[in-house]
């Protein structure tokens, strides 16, 4: 795999665009894998990276990584507290509301460390995801029981960060994204594979920004839609969304 896109880098942090199907960091669940983006990003820089936040192996878009120990902890508190921004992109089943909130508690999932033998804690947690409808298409897809197919593409602003929050809300109000093989449905999922070519998950982070830990400075880092999330949208007709705006 050759490196990673930069979207920003100084002496204390890396933000790269991370491609559909490549983990950030070695898990027990998915031990088979090779390849990480912290890996290839240590190995891209010549130094050590320190990951502050997480992207499904579906998920393309930003991704950033701390470049010592102690910046690694400022932006875990920054991520917790709450003061990073993201911004999401996704292709879901059926036509959501115009714009909405999906308040539902999630339960707890298992995390690499938990995985690797740590405390497992329990109980639901509280998250919080705003979404905007951009663009919808009908297609004369006979998939369920109607004789066509809705689908959307919606700007997703998540307040909290659960872990896969955005795939769990969107399944929790029937709109599942596309490409999502736990929580979509899959008649929906090889139809876009046999129409367009492409199998990945239809979400994307398309914008990180916070205030640098170390130097204050206010940082709004857009990353552009991989080429393989642009063709699916090219071919619904629907125009590329500014990856610079909130959602």
């Amino acid at each position: 795999m050759s490196a990673l896109p930069l979207l920003y880098l100084d002496d204390h942090l890396v933000v790269v665009h991370k491609p559909s199907g490549l983990l950030v960091h070695r898990t027990s669940l998915d031990f088979h894998e090779t390849r990480f983006a912290m890996q290839l990003v240590r190995d891209q820089l010549g130094r050590r990276v320190y990951p502050v936040h997480r992207l499904d192996k579906g998920t393309s878009g930003a991704l950033a990584f701390a470049l010592s120990p102690e910046v690694g902890r400022a932006m875990n508190a920054l991520f917790e507290a709450r003061q990073v921004e993201k911004d999401y992109l996704a292709v879901v089943r059926g036509w959501p509301d115009e714009a909405g909130e999906i308040d539902h508690p999630l339960e707890r999932r298992i995390d690499d460390a938990e995985t690797w033998g740590g405390p497992m804690p329990s109980g639901a947690q509280d998250a919080l995801t705003h979404y905007r409808r951009l663009a919808t298409i009908e297609l004369p897809w006979a998939i369920d029981r109607y004789p066509t197919s809705r689908y959307a593409l919606l700007a997703l602003h998540p307040l909290t960060g659960r872990r896969h929050q955005l795939r769990r809300h969107l399944k929790h109000i029937s709109h599942p994204i596309i490409g999502d093989a736990t929580h979509g449905k899959g008649r929906h999922n090889r139809a876009f594979a046999d129409a367009f070519g492409v199998s990945r998950l239809l979400l994307a982070n398309t914008r990180l920004a916070f205030v640098h830990p170390v130097t204050g400075t206010a940082l709004d880092l857009a990353c552009p839609l991989a080429d393989d999330y642009r063709a699916v949208l090219d071919a619904l007709g629907w125009p590329w969304p500014d990856t610079g705006t909130g959602a």
